[in-house]
């Protein structure tokens, strides 16, 4: 690689978080970023609220748990990972030997942010005799402080997995923590944190639209507020939501998660029709402003200079590798 072309990227990363140089227009993207991946031996694990354009070129495309299992098995040289710093995180976590890019190194998350790890370890001193469980989307630094990480797509039965007088700490999500205490029955201790795409959704707006659309069923994730909640006809993962309209009979539903899903709805059920549920601002979708940090262009440049890298101190790599290897021997083990 042009060392100046190498020097240029770098003070890129520095400055901005990602690397802005200009491309020639005529370029295939596609194509290209097809040729690095042989080039690189890398893979593509992109998350389920990236723009349809990176789904489209992802070798993998996931939620949370998904993307850690492929992260886990890959013998790829490279893992370039289409999503936030968390998810990015979790791969290098499982991959100590193996290079781990991200296309915007800012693509970061409300929710990782709520639940900074000191303010954490205070409050995890003064209960002693709870168990961490957290929600996957949070920081190396949080994983650490626990002792098993979750999805939504497997939280109810790893929490199940405790004894029911096992006093729990969840954490960072209040919303999804909310939920599994009222589908388990238990009464975890729940940290004050929470996702600023889920809780932005407009009960009054859904009502409205539930009006407009009778025959249509209202689906959402358990990161959304309680009252979305009870409004629902399913609630599930990103992973669960997808699968629930292949299966379903309905044609029509309202979808309240990151409105990014909706491409894959579509294309595995083109016959159906998919409403994203809309929030309190003006705009008639709900985007992760995070996710969407990530584009094309800068997915082809990430894979091209190899920037930005996540790394990690191996201390801290190892305490927080221990809970998500717990969390993934007991999906395996319920067959997730």
């Amino acid at each position: 690689m042009h060392t100046e072309a190498l020097d240029t990227a770098i003070a890129h990363v520095e400055k901005t978080g990602f690397i802005d140089i200009e491309l020639d227009p005529s370029l295939d993207l596609f194509a290209e970023i097809e040729k690095l991946k042989k080039e690189k031996n890398a893979v593509l694990l992109a998350h389920y609220y990236q723009e349809p354009d990176i789904q489209d070129v992802a070798d993998y495309i996931g939620d949370s748990l998904g993307l850690a299992q492929q992260a886990e098995k890959t013998d790829a040289d490279m893992i370039v990972f289409a999503g936030v710093h968390f998810m990015a995180e979790t791969a290098k976590i499982l991959n100590p030997g193996k290079k781990v890019v991200i296309p915007d190194f800012k693509a970061g998350c409300s929710l990782s942010d709520s639940c900074p790890p000191p303010l954490f370890k205070k409050f995890k001193e003064q209960h002693p005799d709870h168990v961490v469980v957290s929600y996957i989307n949070c920081s190396a630094g949080i994983k650490a402080l626990s002792d098993v990480i979750v999805t939504s797509s497997n939280a109810r039965i790893i929490v199940e997995s405790f004894p029911k007088d096992q006093p729990i700490i969840f954490a960072p999500d209040k919303n999804l923590g909310g939920y599994i205490n009222k589908v388990t029955g238990r009464n975890m201790l729940l940290w004050n944190g929470a996702c600023m795409v889920h809780e932005i959704f407009s009960l009054e707006k859904i009502t409205k639209l539930k009006i407009r659309h009778p025959h249509a069923k209202f689906i959402a994730h358990p990161e959304c507020e309680e009252p979305i909640l009870r409004m629902a006809d399913y609630i599930g993962s990103t992973t669960g939501l997808l699968k629930y309209t292949q299966t379903d009979s309905a044609k029509e539903y309202i979808v309240a998660t990151e409105t990014g899903i909706l491409h894959q709805m579509m294309k595995e059920s083109p016959d159906k029709t998919f409403i994203p549920a809309p929030p309190e601002n003006n705009c008639a979708c709900n985007d992760c402003p995070h996710m969407k940090l990530n584009t094309l262009e800068k997915l082809y440049l990430c894979m091209k200079y190899e920037l930005p890298e996540i790394t990690m101190e191996e201390e801290l790599r190892l305490a927080a590798l221990k809970p998500i290897k717990r969390m993934l021997e007991i999906s395996q083990q319920a067959g997730i």
